[in-house]
């Protein structure tokens, strides 16, 4: 009897030491949340990362496109283009708690490390709307080239990145000041960007011209450019590393595995038309990817390679974000 008195006092002692750490994983898996913008049912579908179900699907304004997070994971941005306005989602609740005024045709956003600002692309007004997250007001406008598309922001909190789809460059704001202080000339139809984790490269997508740049952000300078092998990209992700990079095509409806820094081509993995834009699970093993023509979003796992689901979304979808919910 006391040996097994020893063995269960044992027991309890490792379930002690493991289940804050098995529950706490399951948790974090489980607050995850997914959210994709339609473009023509005029909503944000809201999926459970964890089940891949739908939870909710959310009405915002007409013709919602960019979509972004704040660090915190508590608050979902949507920019609404034939709106001209921004929408303020709960990520808990998934009410719209705010909308407010975000420039002309606001397309593509991003929020500054840190979370205090956040710069919406208007991609008519040819500007970059600057936005103070705990009051929403506009703080500034930054001109940015002939049709900008995206931004996005540099771990590091320095660097705001504008791609722009007709003069094909990319604007580099400094966020201290939040000033352009280089425009660099990039191959046709700059569209997706993304930093590396330790903001020394930003990889950009240009879909006209079939290519990946690389820019060196200390020279800030275009070191490095290579065909994807697929048609039209438009997106692209780093894992966490920044050892490889997940590249959307529309037109050849793929996502293309390149080594991210040969950019040497490792995996092909069909998705469907209009694959365009893209966001990865916070342990890297998910990747998904909004399909515009099949209404859905295929979620692909990174270990295989391979469209492991799909899931329904509204008409159009054209933007992706994930929150990790408190």
């Amino acid at each position: 009897m006391r040996g097994l008195r020893r063995a269960r006092l044992a027991a309890l002692a490792v379930f002690a030491v493991l289940a804050p750490l098995v529950l706490g994983h399951a948790h974090a898996g489980a607050e995850v949340r997914v959210f994709v913008t339609n473009e023509k049912s005029n909503d944000v579908t809201v999926i459970d990362a964890a089940t891949r179900a739908v939870i909710k699907t959310v009405p915002v304004g007409q013709r919602p496109r960019g979509v972004a997070v704040s660090p915190d994971g508590r608050r979902v941005y949507v920019t609404n283009s034939n709106s001209d306005s921004l929408s303020v989602i709960d990520a808990r609740s998934l009410a719209v708690v705010a909308t407010v005024p975000a420039g002309i045709d606001p397309e593509g956003l991003t929020v500054a490390a840190g979370g205090a600002t956040l710069y919406v692309v208007n991609e008519n007004e040819l500007m970059v709307t600057v936005l103070d997250t705990a009051s929403l007001a506009i703080t500034k406008k930054i001109d940015a080239g002939k049709e900008p598309e995206t931004a996005v922001a540099s771990p590091d909190g320095r660097w705001i990145a504008v791609s722009n789809e007709t003069s094909d460059d990319i604007h580099v704001i400094e966020t201290a000041g939040s000033t352009v202080i280089k425009r660099i000339a990039v191959p046709k139809n700059p569209r997706g960007m993304r930093f590396t984790a330790d903001s020394r490269r930003l990889l950009v997508a240009s879909e006209q011209a079939h290519v990946v740049s690389v820019i060196d952000v200390a020279t800030l300078a275009v070191v490095q450019s290579s065909p994807t092998g697929g048609r039209r990209p438009v997106d692209i992700q780093l894992t966490r590393d920044s050892g490889r990079a997940y590249v959307s095509h529309g037109q050849s409806g793929d996502v293309r595995v390149l080594d991210a820094v040969s950019l040497a081509l490792l995996a092909t993995i069909p998705v469907g038309p209009r694959a365009w834009w893209t966001a990865l699970t916070p342990d890297g093993r998910l990747l998904y990817v909004t399909v515009g023509r099949a209404n859905e979003v295929a979620v692909i796992d990174t270990e295989t390679n391979t469209v492991v689901a799909r899931v329904p979304c509204g008409t159009l979808p054209w933007g992706v974000a994930l929150a990790d919910v408190p």
